[in-house]
């Protein structure tokens, strides 16, 4: 994918904007065709959803001024929690705040506040997927898994070219079990893999050590960063200094992801794996690798090991293919 060009006046009709809504971020992109021609990256707000609404209408805005465009033709969002495309809502949406507890008339709103554009809504993580797969390191495969560390853990499955769809929930790795009975997940089950490679249940696993005791150098560095949560560079930066705490927190994150995907590779027989999201992106190359070495033991045909792959249009992912997914087939 090209990089990002100078603003210039653009017709809205050639042009598609996408929003990555997460748990701290907005991350909203304009596309001409394979190009990000303007982008905006804001603090996802707290508090009520009309705020985060507003914050993602801003956002689109800003990234519009930036491409040099008046319009657009269409708008996709990739949401966290469970999305009725149809609706326009999004639900069960925990990692972001404001919506944990209630259904969001996401789409209509959005429509409404940005002069009846048109809004189609899709999981986030699938989103990143379909970015990855039409425009990313995803792009010389037709079978396909993504995985997203980020707050939550979630996926997406490519299937001869095509988004996997299910019922509407297909690609939830995160709530795969890799452990009968094990930590406690995020969406109040024992043993998914996001209790272990999720970095809210990563976060609050740190916390707890904590409070019984035990050193770390993560909250020190969220301090100084600052924030008011481990981030995925937070998690970066105490992994070299050595910090004891952060480098057990990820081995077992590794140990999860190995045995959840290796299963997924043995029941679909992938020809690549891509692992994306914050902390994905942000451990990297390196990660990936062990990954790949922690699989290979549990794969039924460990000649056919697919590939594990980081993303190529990183922190973009998600918005581009929200884009994708809103300007249809």
């Amino acid at each position: 994918m090209a990089a990002v060009r100078k603003p210039r006046r653009r017709r809205g009709k050639n042009l598609i904007a996408g929003v990555d809504l997460g748990g701290t971020k907005i991350q909203t992109v304009v596309l001409d065709g394979e190009d990000v021609v303007g982008q905006s990256r804001v603090a996802t707000p707290t508090g009520a959803p009309e705020a985060v609404i507003n914050a993602i209408a801003e956002a689109v805005r800003a990234a519009m001024q930036r491409a040099g465009a008046d319009r657009v033709a269409s708008l996709g969002v990739g949401s966290p929690g469970e999305i009725d495309a149809e609706q326009g809502t999004v639900s069960q949406a925990r990692n972001v705040q404001a919506f944990a507890s209630a259904t969001v008339k996401l789409g209509p709103a959005l429509s409404k506040a940005l002069g009846g554009l048109r809004v189609t809504l899709e999981n986030d993580v699938r989103a990143g997927i379909l970015g990855e797969h039409r425009l990313g390191a995803g792009r010389p495969y037709s079978n396909l898994l993504g995985v997203w560390l980020g707050t939550g853990v979630g996926g997406g499955v490519i299937i001869a070219n095509q988004l996997l769809e299910g019922r509407g929930a297909a690609g939830e790795i995160g709530h795969a079990v890799v452990q009968d009975g094990g930590w406690l997940c995020s969406c109040g089950r024992r043993g998914c893999l996001e209790a272990y490679a999720g970095r809210g249940c990563m976060e609050a696993r740190a916390r707890r050590r904590v409070k019984r005791g035990k050193k770390t150098v993560l909250f020190e560095i969220m301090e100084r960063v600052p924030s008011d949560r481990l981030t995925s560079g937070v998690f970066a930066r105490a992994l070299k200094r050595r910090d004891p705490m952060a480098e057990k927190l990820i081995d077992r994150a590794q140990w999860a992801l190995s045995l959840a995907l290796a299963s997924a590779q043995n029941l679909l027989n992938l020809e690549a794996i891509i692992l994306g999201g914050g902390l994905g992106d942000r451990l990297g190359p390196d990660f990936a690798k062990s990954v790949s070495k922690a699989m290979q033991p549990h794969l039924f045909v460990p000649e056919q090991a697919p590939p594990v792959l980081n993303t190529k249009l990183g922190d973009l992912a998600g918005a581009v293919g929200a884009a994708l997914r809103g300007a249809g087939p």
